[in-house]
């Protein structure tokens, strides 16, 4: 018999890039749906949240910010970022993100390149990236899978 973790990500236990996890993907999937509530969306409609698990234990929320001149809008994953980093958390376990356009059905919703590429600044290829449809419906991707080959701090030494 499959166990929960399987049957909630949808996935066989042949499946090569799964490895037994504590963490609570359930409460951070919820808690980026919750952030996703404050989105502030005008113009595309579209809500997204994220929660930011740091390697000591503690959660960061973000949602998305737009503005009228569209290029300065700030995504949820930046935005709970930026806030981890301010407070001075830089090691990062895994990010929830959950996103859906106002009126429509949840759906699986990953990070834009930007997002990606800022995250690269501070994630470890065990870092986690849960893409969230529910609280019991979500994908999980090492950081690596979703960013391959990526550029970052260690590409400058």
């Amino acid at each position: 018999m499959e166990s929960l973790f399987y049957v909630r990500l949808g996935l066989s236990k042949n499946t090569t890039n799964i490895k037994e996890h504590t963490m609570d993907y359930k409460q951070l999937a919820q808690t980026a749906i919750d952030a996703k509530k404050m989105a502030y969306v005008p113009y595309s409609k579209f809500r997204v949240g994220a929660a930011l698990l740091t390697k000591s234990g503690k959660t960061y929320t973000g949602c998305n910010v737009e503005s009228a001149a569209y290029s300065p809008t700030c995504c949820a994953e930046r935005t709970a970022l930026v806030k981890a980093v301010s407070e001075g958390e830089k090691e990062f376990a895994a990010i929830a993100v959950a996103g859906s356009a106002e009126g429509g059905a949840p759906q699986y919703c990953y990070p834009c390149g930007v997002c990606r590429q800022f995250l690269n600044e501070f994630a470890t290829s065990d870092m986690e990236v849960i893409v969230v449809k529910t609280a019991d419906d979500y994908r999980v991707h090492s950081f690596d899978e979703i960013l391959p080959h990526g550029f970052g701090p260690e590409n400058l030494k």
